[in-house]
This record gives C-alpha cells, sequence and structure tokens, in this order.
C-alpha cells in the first residue's frame, strides 16, 4: 500500500510506502487490514504521512529511511487490487432509470463482480473474443474502512474510508443471454479502479460530484451524483443488514445515463478505444481497449 504525499494541494514528487515502515515479522496477514481505519498500520502509516507533508525534516527522514518512492517510479496497481467484496449497485441514477424506460426502484439492486476482475489505472480492459457488446459505466466507488454490521444511515458515512473511480465494464451480450449479470460482468479486466482512494474527509459531499464517462474524446456519460436514487448512507445501512462489511470491500455505487446498449444506435467499446472516467474531486481512471488475441501476445 502507499500514500501519495500532497503538500498545499501539491505533489510532493513522492509516495509513501507503507509496508516499510513496518519490519518483515510486523506486517499485517491479510493485505486489506491496511483499509482498516482502526488497525495499527493503516494507523501509523497516516500519522507518518501527514508528518511529512507538514515538516520539511520530516520528508527528508523519510527519505533517508527508504520509506518513499520517487512519483515517477511508482508503479500503480489498482487501489483495492483484491477486494473482499466488489458489490455493485443497479439502476441508482433518477435519469439512468428515464433513460432506461425503467421504474424507480423501491430498494437497492445489488449484484456483485468477481473480485479478479479488478485492473489498474492504464492497464487494457481486453474485449472477449466471444462478445460483441462490451459496454462502459462510470461508476464512483466506496471503499469500506471499518467492519459494518447492522449500521444506520446517520452513522454510516463513519464506516468510509474513501472514494474512487471504477469502471463497471459490461458484456451486455452475456449479460442479457444469460438472464442474470454475473457472467456479463465479471470478465478479466472488467473492473478498473483508481486511480487513488480519495479519503473522505476530502470530499464534503459525495452527493453532488460530476461525473463523466469520455470515450475517445467524447462525453458520453455527463450526470451528477446528486442523481443517486440511494446515497452512500442508504446503501451502507441495507447492505450490512444482512451482509457485514469489512475494511478493503468495495461498493460500486451505480451508473448515470449514456450507457452504450441505450443509445439509438448501440455504442459498444471496440479495439484502440480509450475511456476515462472522470469524477469531480475524486480523478481521472484511463483504461484502454484491446481485443482478446492482442493481449494475449502482450509479455508478463
Amino acid at each position: 500500500m502507499g500514500m501519495l504525499l500532497h503538500r498545499d494541494g501539491r505533489d510532493t514528487g513522492y509516495r509513501l510506502d507503507c509496508a516499510k515502515l513496518f519490519g518483515a515479522a510486523e506486517q499485517p496477514s491479510n493485505s486489506l487490514s491496511w483499509f482498516d481505519m482502526d488497525s495499527q498500520w493503516f494507523q501509523k502509516a497516516l500519522e507518518i504521512s501527514r508528518r511529512i507533508v507538514a515538516d520539511d525534516d520530516a520528508l527528508t527522514e523519510a527519505n533517508s529511511r527508504g520509506w518513499l518512492v520517487p512519483s515517477q517510479d511508482a508503479y500503480w496497481f489498482a487501489p483495492v487490487p483484491r477486494p473482499g467484496k466488489l458489490i455493485c449497485i443497479g439502476l441508482n441514477y433518477r435519469d439512468h432509470a428515464a433513460e432506461s424506460n425503467m421504474a424507480i426502484p423501491k430498494q437497492p439492486i445489488v449484484f456483485s463482480k468477481f473480485s479478479t476482475a479488478v485492473i489498474a489505472p492504464g492497464e487494457p480492459v481486453v474485449l472477449p473474443a466471444t462478445s460483441t457488446q462490451v459496454d462502459y459505466e462510470a461508476e464512483l466507488a466506496v471503499v469500506i474502512g471499518r467492519r459494518a454490521k447492522d449500521v444506520t444511515r446517520e452513522h454510516a458515512l463513519d464506516y468510509v474510508l474513501g472514494y474512487t473511480c471504477f469502471n463497471d465494464v459490461s458484456a451486455r451480450d452475456f449479460q442479457f443471454a444469460d438472464g442474470q449479470w454475473q457472467r456479463g460482468k465479471s470478465c478479466d479486466t472488467f473492473a478498473p479502479m483508481g486511480p487513488t482512494i480519495v479519503t473522505a474527509d476530502e470530499v464534503p459531499d459525495p452527493h453532488k460530484l460530476s461525473i463523466k464517462l469520455v470515450l475517445n474524446g467524447q462525453a458520453m456519460q455527463d450526470s451528477n451524483t446528486d442523481q443517486f436514487i440511494f446515497g452512500i448512507p442508504e446503501l451502507v445501512e441495507f447492505l450490512s443488514q444482512t451482509i457485514t462489511l469489512e475494511p478493503g470491500d468495495v461498493i460500486a455505487t451505480g451508473t448515470p445515463p449514456g450507457v452504450g446498449f441505450a443509445r439509438k444506435p448501440p455504442v459498444f467499446l471496440q479495439p484502440g478505444d480509450n475511456m476515462e472516467v472522470v469524477i469531480e474531486s475524486v480523478g481521472t481512471l484511463n483504461s484502454p481497449v484491446v481485443a482478446a488475441e492482442k493481449a494475449a501476445a502482450m509479455p508478463g
């Protein structure tokens, strides 16, 4: 796990390698413990990162101890490379429901993606050889930072570590032919995430953020999270009634209108396309698109 180090809104040029703060015997046995806001690992990393940002001497000392990685040398993994649970919410924007000619749901529509679908910023989305209808879905994702069971909406945001950009890539032909969504949503590379987790204290109101999907330079989705049918507190309350949420779990909160299959004519992803999920105060997630055979020829 790494932490960005910003001072007065500017990148210091370094990333804090949190694992280097602890000896080999002190590392957490479960990597998801890094996302537990109450864990010793998260707390120490947060304390040191704040000290480094506030004090030039602390920055110099951290660099001499080998805790820092120059930004240009850092490799970007997905913020949560293997979530314990990757929970998705369907039809959660009023304007998307109108686009789809569907009634406003009375309770959240919940489905999941397999965690093996997660890829990092800049890694390619691979079009399956047997699908011709792969679609994009820009989404705001919530990263859970505390174990949550039977949480009320009034306290729900206390369990949120932060937010990141997410693309719920979907093979519509698989999704609609199967009669359920798991396969069409969970193909390898179908869950781009990132580039970072922006902590909750940096996002005063996650329900007032512009959200866009830009395909090859053209905005295909352009809405705002004020269109949520179920806000984040309602989602955490609803889910935690029957599902124990744990640190490192990710909740993708649904997509706005403009998805490819709903367009006339439909727009589906093609090799050579480039997608960007752009969310106000959260960041930009870039994902190129390649064909399956080209991906198979890539090294590594």
